[in-house]
């Protein structure tokens, strides 16, 4: 994706010209405009879960609904394997969102009077596959997101938790390489939205989809996120992985947007291990993606030095009891009710 502008209202090719010479959206809105995506630019690699975030009136949804056609840019390229889908005809891009980038919507979008099978199996019918391709298909979707067994149900039948399963079968069935979820798992509850949240997860690992994810859930991004794009008033601010976010904001107002995220829970061993150092012999080895929050509950009983291992078990480091205390130290102080901070205690996380 390559400077992308979007602007709603009169002479939008001008208004970016006059974005591009610096002038402030107060000055679009003068001109009866609205800015909605300015100057954004992001590559996105194969098999990476890259979120975009931001509050409402961002330009998140906008921005996606650009990456596969179904708003035109401005100006500037979306490109997908290197082809401009810009420039495409509507029937090239129809064909494109069949075949290679499907999309996982909030509010399900499934067909009341369809069974689930038939929900799940939809874009392939509208592909024009056989019935036994989308039989096959679609139960093989169904099964990976749990709903095994379900098959011949009805949405009205359903939880909200299990409906967004089924629009993400859906998009699974169609086995294109591209995967675009917009606020996906925002209309669910609590509980169900952190299961949905892990079995995105686990269906990553397994399949290695590319997938842009977009929310307005700080958390939600850093736990799903390879990588995170901050947007504000339709400008990317800063992109980089949770640690980078947490560590290196790129302003005050990234800097005050994740002041609150529980760093115990985003920050892991590998962050913080040090390659150089020792651990005491047989010490058990924690996994690189461990998050912090585990690590304090394991050197509360035993202070000591712990290797820090990647998937093939090879040693990137220890973490030592100290290097804890200070990561989660930074996320301790709080400010009181006359701006001063106060401290909480480390033991709270």
């Amino acid at each position: 994706m390559e400077r992308l502008y979007k602007i709603f209202g009169p002479q939008p090719t001008e208004l970016v010209r006059r974005l591009e010479a610096g002038a402030d959206e107060d000055e679009i809105k003068a001109a009866g405009a609205t800015a909605a995506v300015v100057d954004a630019s992001f590559d996105v690699g194969e098999g990476e879960t890259f979120v975009v975030m931001g509050l409402s009136g961002s330009g998140k949804s906008t921005l996606i609904r650009m990456l596969n056609g179904l708003l035109t840019p401005t100006t500037g390229r979306v490109l997908v394997d290197g082809e401009d889908i810009t420039g495409m005809s509507a029937k090239a891009l129809r064909a494109m969102r069949q075949q290679r980038m499907s999309m996982v919507f909030q509010h399900f979008a499934l067909f009341p009077h369809r069974t689930v099978l038939d929900n799940a199996g939809y874009g392939l019918r509208i592909r024009g596959s056989s019935m036994s391709e989308i039989t096959e298909r679609a139960t093989e979707a169904l099964s990976l997101v749990g709903l095994e067994g379900w098959e011949d149900r009805y949405p009205q039948q359903l939880s909200g938790g299990m409906r967004q399963r089924v629009g993400l079968a859906r998009a699974l069935a169609a086995h294109t390489d591209v995967l675009l979820m917009d606020e996906a798992f925002s209309a669910l509850d609590p509980l169900i939205k952190r299961e949905m949240q892990d079995q995105l997860l686990n269906l990553q690992a397994k399949l290695g989809k590319t997938i842009i994810f977009i929310t307005h859930d700080l958390n939600e991004a850093m736990k799903l996120g390879d990588r995170i794009a901050m947007m504000r008033a339709g400008r990317i601010v800063q992109i980089g992985t949770a640690e980078q976010i947490l560590n290196e904001p790129a302003d005050d107002y990234v800097a005050k947007f994740v002041q609150d995220v529980d760093r115990s829970r985003v920050l892991t061993a590998a962050a913080i291990a040090e390659p150089q150092g020792t651990a005491p012999p047989g010490e058990k080895p924690v996994p690189g993606d461990a998050p912090l929050k585990d690590l304090f509950a394991r050197m509360s009983t035993r202070a000591v030095p712990v290797p820090v291992v990647d998937e093939q078990q090879r040693v990137l480091g220890v973490v030592t009891p100290a290097a804890v205390f200070e990561a989660l130290s930074r996320e301790a102080r709080v400010s009181t009710a006359d701006g001063k901070p106060a401290e909480k205690e480390v033991s709270d996380v």
